[in-house]
């Protein structure tokens, strides 16, 4: 990266800057958690390779910056991992996976004082520019950790179909502006359905996403086949194929 970014290397990495580079992280995140959902082992070794390649894109122009070096991130991560590990690297006690998180946020938050920096609230460490559903996920569980939740899944429930009867009424008043509001509760709702019952909301969707994919392809093929496209189509017609689609897999 270092000869990439040199007179001597490419015009186009020259040209990049912190900014520039940073919906590629992102990107190839996604990349690689869809290798991850297809079990594509050889794939996922590749899109992990170009996963890596960001940070070390992002410390290169740190260094020339003389912010920080590659070997800075890496030393950060190496201490942090023994310091928030007690139980592993020292002599601190921890027997489950909860256990083991509260410990963590229990340092991280001593660390944050013991840098001066000021107590945050505990949303306050969710970043707001994640992706509203793996937002709403965080922000559920970190209410829940702090006593803030539902005493059981009967609760939930309950809540959701509140949140439906609300999206009706606001539906039967047209144009109504609480709408989009009413819509974001019962989703915001059915995140915590979802980590009620211990299921991650964003892979969920996820793997719907691609099935639903796969199944419409399947609705596409068939009209195709049929010497049809969509706009010629029934939804009766649609609907059979895509029956036949749901048995398929």
């Amino acid at each position: 990266m270092a000869k990439l970014r040199s007179p001597q290397g490419c015009p186009w990495d020259r040209e990049q800057t912190f900014d520039t580079i940073k919906p590629y992280l992102l990107e190839e995140t996604y990349e690689v958690m869809e290798a991850i959902d297809n079990r594509d082992w050889m794939a996922l070794a590749e899109e992990l390779g170009d996963l890596l390649l960001q940070p070390v894109f992002f410390a290169q122009i740190a260094a020339e910056m003389g912010y920080f070096s590659i070997d800075d991130a890496l030393e950060a991560i190496n201490q942090k991992l023994i310091r928030r590990h007690p139980h592993v690297f020292g002599n601190g006690d921890a027997r489950t996976a909860e256990q083991v998180k509260a410990r963590w946020d229990q340092i991280k938050e001593k660390e944050k004082q013991e840098q001066g920096r000021r107590a945050s609230g505990i949303l306050d460490r969710i970043p707001r520019n994640t992706p509203a559903l793996v937002e709403a996920q965080q922000i559920s569980a970190k209410a829940a950790s702090a006593g803030f939740d539902w005493p059981t899944l009967e609760g939930v429930l309950e809540k959701i179909r509140e949140e439906l009867a609300e999206v009706e009424r606001a539906r039967e008043g047209g144009a109504n502006p609480e709408l989009e509001g009413e819509l974001g509760d019962l989703l915001f709702t059915v995140v915590n359905l979802a980590r009620f019952l211990g299921v991650d909301s964003e892979q969920a969707l996820r793997k719907t996403n691609a099935k639903f994919r796969q199944r419409f392809a399947c609705v596409e093929q068939g009209l195709r086949a049929q010497g049809k496209d969509f706009a010629q189509a029934t939804l009766e017609e649609m609907e059979e194929l895509w029956q036949k689609a749901k048995t398929q897999q």
